[in-house]
């Protein structure tokens, strides 16, 4: 498909000329699902940090979204609790995973 520069076509218009979607958001997000389902069966320092219960205090300033959090949100598991008890269970987990690609972002 050459697209001049000068058509001035967004990027929504570009792929549905294309027939296509956008495929990288899931992506990363699938491999970010597997990664974490990974670390959180493993029960070492990877899993705290994810989890985020180290000693210490905060930094200042606007807090960091979380990974689980995300995840949370992404999975529609609805609390980040229900995500990690969910991790210990391969086939719920696979199939949490597998729902939230078929639904997109």
């Amino acid at each position: 498909m050459r697209i001049s520069w000068t058509a001035k076509k967004t990027n929504d218009t570009v792929l549905e000329e294309a027939h296509t979607t956008r495929l990288l958001i899931s992506k990363i997000r699938k491999r970010q699902a597997t990664f974490f389902g990974h670390v959180m069966r493993r029960e070492k320092l990877e899993n705290l940090v994810t989890t985020g219960m180290l000693e210490g205090k905060r930094s200042r300033g606007k807090q960091r979204d979380k990974l689980i959090e995300g995840l949370a949100d992404w999975l529609k598991a609805g609390k980040s609790l229900e995500a990690i008890e969910a991790t210990k269970d391969r086939k719920k987990w696979r199939t949490m995973i597998a729902n939230a690609v078929k639904q997109g972002t």
